[in-house]
């Protein structure tokens, strides 16, 4: 097992960039110290966050004036009944909904304005323990003609000793219930299946809604038991595709990640970590961890191999030397959240490779006029593009 790629991409697949320099900056005060973001989501040019507070924060892509690049903004601030701690953001967009999870209830709010639907409309469920969206239906995008009709999402509600399916469109529609008795911890939903950590023995299963029934796999620790001196280790479940999901369990001396089929077969290779993930991601074809120490290890789904790795940030964080409005990471790396939907990136390379140079426009072997153009520093990326660059240019 390593801890560097064995054989790394000439172009690595990710760099960390800053979004939102901060987030919570009237909290660093006495009167709530602990106020902290729990989690976030992101859509198009539009960033969601919900704080331990019960605040709920929307961001949006703009621009201070023509002459500044790009960067998010917070546009509105809501608090959630009881101001209890938001723990999951579930976005909907083809539906234009969003899924709140807070205080062991789910609020439905809507897209792209975050407003509550009213209680008269949809009401709270509540007694939740956690939630599992059908993960096809959270990358479904919005309908190209609004006047079409939208196909309602289905998710799991998981109770604390029964799994309620639901489905929702503009309104909420119960579906049935299954028992459920050794209780849930987290669960991940593809299609008919629904892979969860079962609560009472700590073990991995694949759930059939259809049928109702389990099969169990891994133990989500497979080390010899101290008692009560065991160190927490945090359950780990991704869907990968369809009908495949990957579980995390730890060995004593390091963690392995295991490809699951919905019938609990296992396929392809096998992931392996020197420490127990903090967080896991999937953006296929890649696997994004985030360890204890602050790496970020990213594996190949086909391959299983590292092909790179993202060391911790400084634990001295100062300005950018390439940009004041895009200050370097913070020193902690507090999670990792996969986005099912794209988003914008705000870039502050675009005037560090562009540059501005005459280029000539050919039509039937005459020239008729010139303009100026912004190009690639480098112009061989654009010699397959057609524009003809003048012979200053030949390599």
């Amino acid at each position: 097992m390593t801890s560097a790629p064995t054989n790394p991409l000439k172009v690595p697949p990710y760099q960390i960039q800053p979004l939102v320099a901060s987030v919570l900056p009237g909290y660093d005060n006495p009167t709530e110290p602990t106020a902290e973001v729990r989690c976030a989501q992101a859509l198009g040019s539009e960033i969601y966050i919900g704080c331990s507070n019960g605040e709920l924060l929307r961001y949006a892509l703009q621009a201070d004036n023509p002459n500044t690049p790009e960067s998010y903004q917070l546009l509105s601030r809501q608090s959630l009944p009881n101001a209890r701690p938001i723990e999951e953001i579930a976005l909907l967009p083809s539906i234009s909904r969003a899924l709140i999870f807070s205080d062991r209830q789910i609020h439905v709010y809507t897209l792209p304005s975050l407003d509550p639907v009213p209680p008269t409309v949809i009401k709270p469920i509540r007694n939740v323990v956690t939630l599992a969206v059908e993960d096809q239906h959270l990358k479904r995008s919005p309908p190209a003609d609004p006047s079409h009709p939208v196909e309602a999402v289905e998710f799991c509600v998981i109770k604390r000793t029964s799994i309620s399916c639901f489905s929702l469109s503009d309104r909420l529609l119960f579906l049935k219930d299954i028992p459920f008795h050794q209780g849930i911890l987290i669960a991940r939903r593809s299609g008919r299946y629904l892979c969860v950590l079962v609560a009472d023995d700590k073990t991995y299963g694949i759930i059939d809604l259809h049928a109702a029934s389990l099969v169990p796999l891994l133990p989500l620790s497979q080390a010899p038991s101290m008692g009560s001196s065991d160190p927490p280790v945090k359950p780990h479940i991704l869907v990968v595709g369809d009908n495949e999901f990957l579980i995390l369990s730890w060995t004593g001396a390091s963690t392995i990640g295991v490809f699951i089929t919905g019938e609990g077969d296992p396929v392809r290779g096998t992931l392996e970590w020197p420490s127990h993930p903090e967080a896991v991601c999937l953006d296929y074809p890649y696997i994004t961890t985030l360890l204890s120490n602050g790496n970020i290890e990213i594996h190949s789904i086909e391959t299983q191999a590292i092909v790179q790795v993202i060391p911790a940030p400084s634990t001295s964080p100062g300005p950018s030397p390439r940009s004041a409005t895009f200050p370097v990471e913070s020193a902690v790396r507090r999670n990792l959240v996969a986005c099912a939907n794209r988003y914008f990136v705000p870039s502050t390379k675009r005037s560090e490779k562009m540059k501005t140079t005459r280029v000539r426009l050919l039509r039937n072997t005459m020239i008729h006029e010139n303009i100026n153009l912004a190009v690639p520093a480098d112009p061989a990326r654009w010699r397959d593009s057609g524009i003809e660059l003048p012979d200053e240019y030949d390599e």
